[in-house]
């Protein structure tokens, strides 16, 4: 598999989940094991469980290690970056909009009725 395909998979599995690497586990088994045959369902059992006993997060590790597999260091990175960068994105498009909506008086409205909801949390 070619590194812009190592990155498509593992950017689309990082878009399409909200919650952290535990969320993309079953993303991970239907992309790499059902759809695009890149591990066995044997490999995949190994994979997530090398990914949880290294340090760093799951999807991260898991991105790293079959991109090396499929592609060398060349995949390793493309996998990893396709893991990282859709939420760098996001994050970045937060962070824009909310340095312009920062002085709106909406906002501060709606900031002062979430920070006891925080509290209680």
């Amino acid at each position: 598999m070619s590194c812009g395909a190592l990155f498509l998979v593992f950017a689309k599995i990082a878009l399409l989940t909200f919650g952290g690497g535990y969320a993309m586990v079953p993303l991970f088994q239907s992309e790499l094991v059902a759809r695009h045959a890149l591990l066995s369902a044997a490999d995949f059992a190994n994979l997530i469980g090398l990914a949880q006993v290294t340090p760093g997060p799951i999807g991260f590790n898991s991105a790293t290690y079959v991109g090396a597999i499929h592609g060398g260091l060349p995949g390793a990175v493309a996998a990893s970056l396709g893991v990282m960068v859709p939420s760098l994105i996001v994050s970045l498009i937060v962070a824009v909009f909310l340095r312009k909506a920062a002085k709106a008086a909406w906002l501060k409205t709606l900031m002062k009725g979430v920070r006891p909801c925080v509290v209680g949390v």
